[in-house]
């Protein structure tokens, strides 16, 4: 039986995790990642020692072993790092993504198999599926409202084969029902909301406190009319409808963000319309792709998860280099962002995914 270590947040979607394993008869144990410390509290809520606490409850409850795991020099040097320096250079990084192929499943999972572990469990909405050979492949959750996948797509083959996913078959509700029946202490714990393992902060709070505000013009992009001043590229992303600073027009019409111009420091904006300029693309350039099992051929009709949330599409993967492909779409997607990640599917099977580098 094979020994498997939990990743447990304090949440109960890894505690219901722990819970599943141990009927099973795996051999378990509990562990917290502690990515980060909010040691001046400017940021706000940062609940690490709560949820130490609960992640330690519930382990007592179910009567395994439980750690606290370091990890927070790995954790700033390949999260925190990317995500500010992405940021200053004027994309929109996905800290979620990298946690997971990093930290989660990078060093922590390195952790594990160090002591003696096979694999490294979470609470993800996400499904394994063996074929005949025993590779493992990354399927849908049952939950669709839950769905994790897209957070899982910079996954690699040899992270694959060492994880697991107990409570993909379940539907949150169905999960919820669990921990109480089996009266887990956070039961009714609310799910966290927040950057990856830092907890629940804004974005904006955690970029105004690492990056430097660097006032500029906000320009209408259709003629290039001044609008008004923002604070600093790094706080707004394309598609972004609220928080602009400018009021509609007289026939109500707001204005979203469309572009970032990084010579002139501008936030270029326009009336929400499919033809507003830069907002809808039918094409892009993906690199730093990262695949799950074997990557697609070189020119074949995929289907993509655009961002986390949205519906997967059809597309057309081409293979333009060794480390970049054409992406087309049958529809013109909105607001696709320069260093986000695009996550590629064959149905419901995950397959990888990789960065936005060129838009349109």
């Amino acid at each position: 039986m094979k020994k498997i270590l939990v990743a447990m947040s304090g949440g109960v979607d890894s505690a219901v995790a722990a819970l599943l394993l141990k009927e099973q008869g795996f051999q378990i144990e509990g562990a917290y990642m502690k990515n980060w410390i909010n040691e001046d509290e400017i940021l706000g809520d940062c609940p690490w020692q709560q949820d130490i606490e609960d992640a330690s409850a519930v382990a007592e409850a179910l009567g395994i072993p439980f750690r606290v795991v370091n990890l927070m020099q790995e954790y700033r040097s390949r999260i925190v790092d990317y995500l500010l320096a992405g940021y200053q250079s004027g994309i929109t990084p996905n800290p979620d993504v990298m946690c997971n192929r990093e930290i989660k499943f990078g060093v922590f999972l390195d952790y594990a198999i160090d002591n003696g572990f096979d694999e490294v469990a979470t609470g993800h909405y996400a499904q394994i599926r063996e074929d005949e050979g025993a590779r493992r492949s990354i399927i849908e959750g049952a939950d669709p409202n839950k769905d994790q996948t897209y957070f899982l797509a910079m996954m690699r083959p040899d992270q694959v084969a060492r994880a697991r996913f107990p409570v993909g078959h379940l539907l949150k509700p169905e999960l919820r029902e669990i921990a109480q029946k089996a009266n887990l202490p956070n039961a009714r714990k609310k799910d966290s909301q927040g950057i990856c393992f830092i907890g629940n902060i804004k974005m904006s709070d955690f970029l105004r406190e690492y990056v430097p505000d660097r006032p500029g013009p906000i320009i209408r992009a259709e003629d290039d009319k001044l609008l008004g001043e923002h604070r600093g590229l790094h706080y707004f992303t394309i598609g972004q409808r609220r928080g602009i600073g400018i009021p509609s027009n007289a026939d109500n019409e707001f204005y979203v963000v469309v572009g970032k111009d990084q010579e002139r420091n501008a936030l270029l904006v326009s009336f929400e319309a499919p033809t507003a300029p830069g907002l809808y693309s039918s094409r892009c350039e993906v690199s730093d792709l990262s695949f799950t099992g074997e990557p697609p051929s070189d020119d074949c009709k995929l289907e993509a998860k655009v961002r986390y949330r949205d519906p997967r599409v059809p597309i057309r993967f081409k293979r333009l280099t060794e480390d970049t492909v054409e992406i087309t779409f049958e529809q013109p997607q909105r607001a696709l962002a320069l260093g986000q990640i695009i996550a590629l599917y064959d149905g419901t099977k995950l397959l990888g995914g990789g960065v936005y580098t060129q838009i349109g």
